[in-house]
């Protein structure tokens, strides 16, 4: 049996990630900061598959969160076979109106805890020629929107350039860039979400579906869905100074500043 290592497991598109892939009988690595619902679930999920459920409390705006986890992929003897780099949160206000130590701790998680965790994962993974890592990103990544926006950019980016220095190795890297999905993101952020139309919505457990079978089929990029698909094609089509107004003010009303 394989093991794949989850971070934000507990929710959302990581609690989605986890019920598939233990559905598949993978066995799992579940990592959050909150240790009572990170034993929930993994019992949950035993009960449920039969799969083993290990738990791990980490905080990656944290240097020994991160460490802790990056310790886990690099471990020879308990190999992971996919990373998923879920973890990540939004900060409600505009530019200058959310503080330097917010948006610094969003950096944290979003780029210097998804290179570092990358980057251990391959390591161990090219050495038995073998790996997936998914790194969760935004539709966000494609417009002008601010931090949030740019720090799924950078993932983007880092994703693509990292599947394409280890194409050959066997190791697939694969950045999944979802739309608006019914989890608790913007209730953590304090966002209001009754403005958004409900054409707008994905459900978490088909996006991951769609999402595996991206990364099975060598894609580097997911946008697991026609509508968001369409979408993005629009905006390639939209000048630059204008998509930037479009989004300032979309921005503010549906999503992360």
């Amino acid at each position: 049996m394989t093991t794949a290592l989850i971070t934000g497991s507990t929710a959302g598109i990581g609690a989605a990630f986890a019920r598939r892939l233990a559905a598949d009988g993978h066995n799992l690595v579940l990592v959050a900061r909150d240790t009572r619902r990170l034993r929930e679930q993994a019992t949950e999920l035993h009960d449920r598959h039969g799969i083993e459920a290990e738990v791990l409390t980490a905080d990656l705006a944290e240097d020994e969160g991160i460490e802790a986890v990056a310790a886990r992929l690099g471990d020879r003897k308990n190999p992971v076979d996919l990373l998923v780099n879920n973890a990540g949160f939004g900060n409600k206000g505009r530019f200058l109106d959310v503080s330097m130590a917010d948006e610094l701790r969003m950096l944290k998680v979003h780029c210097e805890a998804v290179l570092r965790l990358t980057s251990a994962a391959t390591e161990a993974m090219r050495e038995r020629g073998r790996g997936g890592v998914i790194n969760v990103a935004s539709v966000a990544a494609f417009v002008p929107r601010g931090t949030y926006g740019a720090s799924k950019a950078w993932v983007v980016q880092f994703t693509q350039g990292v599947a394409r220095d280890l194409a050959g190795s066997g190791v697939r890297l694969m950045a999944l860039c979802p739309g608006f999905v019914r989890t608790e993101f913007h209730d953590r952020a304090g966002m209001g979400t009754d403005n958004i139309p409900n054409w707008l919505w994905l459900d978490a457990d088909k996006l991951v579906a769609a999402a595996l079978g991206d990364l099975a089929r060598g894609k580097t990029l997911s946008v697991p869905d026609p509508r968001y698909k369409a979408l993005m094609g629009a905006v390639k089509l939209v000048p630059r100074g204008m998509l930037g107004g479009i989004t300032s003010k979309t921005g503010r009303k549906y999503g992360p500043q």
